[in-house]
């Protein structure tokens, strides 16, 4: 039995939740956001709370239960809310700045690195070596933090490169003579 699967989603004040067949839309202050509910799963809108069941006990309909209600939960959150992630940048001369509607980075390579920030998401740099990711989609938010740092992931010797806020780095002893 899924744990997650059997809370309710609350629907907050301020957001409107509709349940059209297996399409769920939520409409904030933030924005719009819609999820397609899989075939296996029945969702229905009660009391002002959103409930996920499966329609019935075989294992791929129990596995998509408590993921279909974590997507809805992710939804109701980022209409109202929002989602952020916060990159760090260690290493001598590696910066990142704005530069129009793209992030520009200097990681050390030869060129500079111009990234398009893409629709529904907001890109702020409030120091060279911090960059702040926003958006209402939590899978959108995490992909781009994600494709930001794999330009230059951090080194297990120097901790050099792009890591999330709080990430611990393992370090490795250098060479020895």
């Amino acid at each position: 039995m899924s744990r997650v699967g059997k809370k309710p989603v609350p629907v907050p004040a301020g957001v409107t939740a509709t349940v059209t067949g297996q399409t769920v839309k939520m409409k904030g202050s933030k924005g719009e956001l819609s999820f397609v509910v899989p075939a296996l799963v029945n969702v229905a809108l009660k009391d002002g709370a959103i409930s996920v069941e499966p329609i019935n006990q075989s294992k791929p309909a129990r596995s998509l239960w408590g993921t279909s209600r974590a997507q809805i939960a992710n939804i109701v959150e980022g209409v109202s809310k929002g989602f952020e992630k916060k990159l760090e940048i260690t290493g001598v001369g590696y910066r990142a700045a704005m530069a129009g509607k793209a992030l520009k980075l200097s990681l050390g390579y030869s060129h500079d690195i111009e990234y398009e920030i893409p629709a529904g998401i907001t890109i702020a740099t409030p120091k060279p070596t911090e960059i702040t990711i926003s958006g209402i989609n939590r899978q959108q938010v995490g992909q781009v933090a994600a494709e930001i740092r794999d330009y230059r992931g951090p080194e297990p010797y120097k901790g050099k490169g792009v890591r999330y806020a709080g990430e611990f780095i393992f370090r490795k002893e250098g060479k020895k003579k």
